[in-house]
């Protein structure tokens, strides 16, 4: 019997990335001295410190995922501003600061595109994060997820901790929030068209369309996840994200979700609607130094398989 030498706990555990992270572990990905625990928020309320502390010291690991949030589309996220810094800001805190205290030897916590600076240059990169102000639209939560990256500098420089973080692209996937009002893009277009098939009617799109998004597979993101855990020893963060080239228009994707669930209906864009941010091209050159031969699964088959996924969990995923 290999003897387990780390534990390695996944906040947010149950979430999109936690399930594929939980998934790819279980289909072989897996190490025989590893031991997976994967935590929700029914096992302790990450805004209390005094709870974290005592999940970290039930459980005692040596390695920490951190994916637990406050998320949500964008516009739940204009409707919450001040709720997502507050949240997120506590949850951040004392999942950080429990890891340094019960001496957890490494963290890979989680950030998200929407904290680079809504104005910018093209294609954005890890250096530029803080360059400036980010979207008027989600900035309680962008600050929040911006200071992972500041509080891991300390850690670093003050204690020789050794946390970082990752920047995904917009990730979808199963077990993904497909509610149609807070959920994300993709999930909410899956919605939308399983719905408009049902009732005969038009695919009503928010927005124009126009604005174009790099997707990546949580199927994908859980490897690579695995993979910074394991290989990655920068502070600074790296984005995952397929190539600038993989970018796809909201339109694109909508056609390419109606195709996937034999959708035949008319697609109408509520221009009424905002667009939010009209793109946040990153740049994976950082992640293709270190891993050039990485394959990501093809959108359009991605999107084919979270469909198929949502068809047979509707009773559960449109919650």
């Amino acid at each position: 019997m290999t003897e387990v030498t780390k534990r390695i706990l996944v906040t947010g555990g149950t979430g999109l990335v936690g399930r594929a992270i939980q998934k790819v572990v279980a289909d072989g990905e897996g190490q025989p001295d590893e031991e997976w625990i994967f935590v929700s928020s029914r096992d302790a309320d990450l805004t209390s410190s005094s709870e974290t502390k005592a999940l970290f010291e039930r459980h005692k690991p040596t390695h920490v995922i951190h994916l637990a949030a406050m998320v949500g589309g964008l516009f739940k996220n204009i409707r919450s501003n001040l709720d997502f810094w507050r949240t997120n800001i506590h949850i951040n805190d004392n999942v950080l600061h429990s890891a340094h205290e019960s001496g957890v030897q490494k963290v890979v916590s989680c950030l998200s595109t929407c904290i680079f600076p809504d104005k910018t240059t093209y294609p954005i990169d890890e250096t530029m994060i803080h360059n400036g102000p980010p979207h008027s639209s989600n900035f309680g939560y962008s600050y929040a997820k911006r200071m992972i990256d500041v509080q891991n500098r300390g850690y670093s420089e003050q204690h020789g901790r050794r946390f970082t973080a990752v920047i995904p692209t917009n990730v979808f996937g199963p077990h993904d929030n497909f509610n149609i009002e807070d959920g994300h893009v993709l999930p909410g277009l899956i919605h939308k068209v399983y719905l408009a098939k049902q009732s005969g009617s038009a695919l009503t799109v928010w927005g124009t369309g126009k604005p174009r998004r790099q997707f990546i597979y949580s199927l994908d993101l859980a490897r690579l996840f695995i993979w910074v855990l394991r290989e990655y020893d920068e502070v600074e963060p790296i984005i995952l994200s397929v190539g600038e080239e993989d970018e796809v228009s909201i339109r694109e994707a909508a056609e390419a979700i109606a195709e996937a669930m034999e959708f035949r209906g008319e697609l109408v864009f509520d221009t009424t609607k905002s667009d939010g941010q009209f793109k946040k091209t990153a740049s994976n050159a950082k992640l293709r130094r270190y891993l050039p031969g990485f394959q990501f699964t093809p959108f359009r088959k991605a999107v084919k398989e979270t469909c198929a996924w949502f068809n047979a969990n509707y009773a559960n995923a449109r919650k």
